[in-house]
């Protein structure tokens, strides 16, 4: 049985208040493309469908016609929500179109039932346990000691009591320890959200959402297909895929990829002024890519961003890379404020302010703080 592993669509984004929509249709059709070609039973589709709780029109009307030919295709379509979701709104009607091949997660409540698929092997069991955090799952098992995501996951997994003789996907949103970051995943408080590998022990093929970058966790049965667009500079140097799994018995199973090319990429360049717009540097590129452009003059170019734009259309970003950001320390801080969790900045706020670090006690205090309100935070 062959599947197709996506994840982390992200609809409705904006980069640097850069809408993206047209890269997004063109993105989905390059996946349709590669549906046709690979005529896979399913697809599983691992969360944040939405990049909003509360999506925009254009938004849900994009998904609305990527589910309508996916369902023209005749395949079962898996969608669970992640972190950036709204699962009620996901969730809405999905009763009714499972009946065409759409199959969404439903708001958690403790009681996950899969959906079987079968083919000349026997059956593959497919659950969908969409973004949860412990409080979701201790109101559904209040006798279990959950005070982690760990906990709450391997209690999550543990209630579907898998027959481990046949074969069991899971679809899920989490963070696993191990796992590769990039700037435009939320990032937790101190690490809370990780969750170990083994916990998925037992499932032929887990699908993971949440990563941006495609990756493997530990082998390539527990996988991250990452993003089919790049989200941030960050995921610059990325190559956006998608992933194939072909599984006929329990032993014999593939895990492969097939490249993703966007209608724009997303380049990082760095140097003079007069370098970046001297026509030879850049006859042949690709100009029309979304750009980060550091300058290197040790003065500010006027206008530079208006003038830079009439060679680079989609220019996102500038900043400068000389003697006097160097010294200020702001280019180091502009680029790693985002890589850095809530406790270490605050943490690092706490000395400037008091000029001394935190004490141990201090970091518990606050940390029990931020994980109270990160558990919390809808």
């Amino acid at each position: 049985m062959k599947f197709i592993h996506l994840s982390d669509l992200h609809l409705g984004k904006r980069v640097f208040d850069y809408n993206l929509s047209e890269d997004q249709e063109y993105i989905l059709q390059e996946i349709l493309k590669v549906i046709d070609s690979e005529s896979p039973d399913a697809v599983l589709i691992a969360g944040d469908i939405y990049d909003k709780s509360v999506p925009s029109t254009e938004a849900v009307e994009m998904l609305d016609e990527f589910l309508v030919r996916l369902s023209r295709r005749n395949l079962q379509v898996f969608l669970i929500s992640g972190n950036h979701d709204s699962p009620e709104r996901l969730a809405f009607a999905s009763r009714l179109i499972s009946s065409a091949g759409i199959h969404m997660s439903p708001v958690y409540n403790g009681e996950i039932e899969p959906t079987v698929l079968t083919d000349e092997h026997g059956p593959v069991n497919v659950y969908l346990l969409p973004f949860v955090k412990p409080a979701h799952v201790r109101r559904a098992f209040p006798d279990e000691k959950i005070d982690s995501y760990n906990d709450a996951l391997r209690v999550a997994v543990d209630a579907f009591h898998i027959d481990r003789s046949e074969r069991n996907i899971l679809v899920t949103h989490q963070f696993v320890t191990g796992a590769t970051r990039s700037d435009s995943e939320e990032i937790s408080v101190g690490g809370t959200d990780n969750i170990d590998a083994a916990v998925f022990e037992g499932f032929d093929y887990v699908a993971l959402g949440h990563i941006h970058g495609p990756q493997n966790i530990g082998s390539e049965r527990i996988r991250y297909c990452g993003t089919p667009l790049k989200y941030s500079f960050s995921e610059a140097k990325h190559e956006k895929s998608v992933t194939v799994i072909d599984i006929e018995d329990k032993e014999n199973f593939s895990v492969r990829t097939v490249p993703l090319h966007p209608l724009r990429g997303m380049r990082e360049i760095e140097g003079t002024y007069e370098e970046l717009t001297f026509r030879p540097n850049y006859e042949g590129t690709d100009t029309d890519d979304y750009m980060h452009i550091t300058l290197t003059d040790e003065e500010d170019i006027p206008d530079a961003i208006g003038k830079l734009r009439l060679i680079y259309p989609n220019l996102m970003c500038l900043d400068y890379n000389n003697s006097r950001t160097r010294s200020a320390g702001i280019l180091t801080d502009l680029e790693d404020v985002d890589r850095k969790s809530p406790l270490v900045l605050f943490g690092e706020f706490y000395e400037d302010q008091n000029g001394r670090p935190m004490s141990d006690e201090q970091k518990d205090f606050a940390r029990e703080i931020m994980e109270s309100i990160w558990e919390e935070k809808i």
